[in-house]
């Protein structure tokens, strides 16, 4: 059974650095460790098209690069999916669209192991990510109760209840969403807008007030002092896509200005 090193570095209080891909390519995440500066890949399966044979090959790449693979979920089908992604080997989940601390509860269920003390649903299954000989054994049980619960704060109605879903047990990490939430409160696009930033304020502090790590979702080394400032010590780092739009604009246009002097 493979260690989880996301789960690790959270018991030990460090920081953690992860980027997001959108490409289902395994060899994406390869070239990733290659880079030896990041400690976990986030699949973004919310966005991107794929097939349960994409999760096991991720993983497998991710195991590969020496990197601790997390998976973003849609929530409808978020049972089925997370615990199939957890099966292929993915050691954390961030579920989406989060509304009340009832549901935040179900995610958290959903992937722990069903026994009695745990009071989860992911009951015995063989898949990749255990040994078939250690299938429901003590170790099975142990990286399920391993697997880093994620959860998006990106509606309303999570910051009207944001006290409540953190208190939910199991919840190791949050992640502010500014696209959903200023569609939730009628002012879709105004991620810079004062009101906006005093949430996401409002909701790093709570977070870490309450013990709970917050991540930040950057595009730039440069945008991480806000976040330090507020005491955030976990990052994102910029999107697979993004990342060769903008070369592809700023590079594009460069050379497209040569053409025509």
């Amino acid at each position: 059974m493979r260690p989880n090193k996301l789960r690790e570095l959270l018991r030990a209080g460090k920081p953690t650095l992860g980027t997001r891909v959108m490409s289902p390519w395994p060899t994406v995440i390869e070239v990733l460790g290659q880079a030896r500066q990041f400690d976990y890949v986030e699949f973004l399966a919310e966005y991107s098209p794929n097939d349960l044979h994409d999760l096991d090959n991720l993983c497998r790449a991710a195991e590969l690069a020496d990197l601790t693979p997390i998976i973003k979920i849609d929530q409808a089908g978020c049972e089925y999916v997370a615990q199939r992604a957890v099966g292929a080997g993915f050691q954390g989940v961030l579920f989406t669209d989060c509304r009340s601390a009832e549901e935040a509860r179900h995610y958290v269920r959903i992937v722990r192991p069903e026994t009695p003390q745990d009071g989860g649903l992911f009951g015995s299954a063989p898949r990749r990510f255990s040994p078939r000989s250690q299938v429901g054994g003590v170790e099975y049980l142990q990286a399920l109760r391993d697997v880093v619960v994620i959860l998006m704060i990106e509606k309303r109605e999570a910051v009207e209840h944001l006290e409540e879903i953190l208190a939910v047990p199991g919840i190791d990490m949050i992640q502010w969403g500014p696209g959903d939430y200023t569609v939730s409160i009628g002012k879709p696009g105004a991620r810079s807008d004062p009101e906006t930033k005093a949430v996401e304020r409002k909701v790093f502090e709570t977070a870490i007030r309450r013990g709970i790590p917050a991540r930040a979702e950057i595009v730039a080394p440069a945008d991480a002092e806000y976040y330090l400032d507020l005491g955030v010590r976990h990052f994102s780092l910029n999107v697979d896509l993004w990342i060769l739009l903008n070369w592809w604009a700023v590079n594009g246009k460069a050379l497209r200005e040569k053409l025509l002097a």
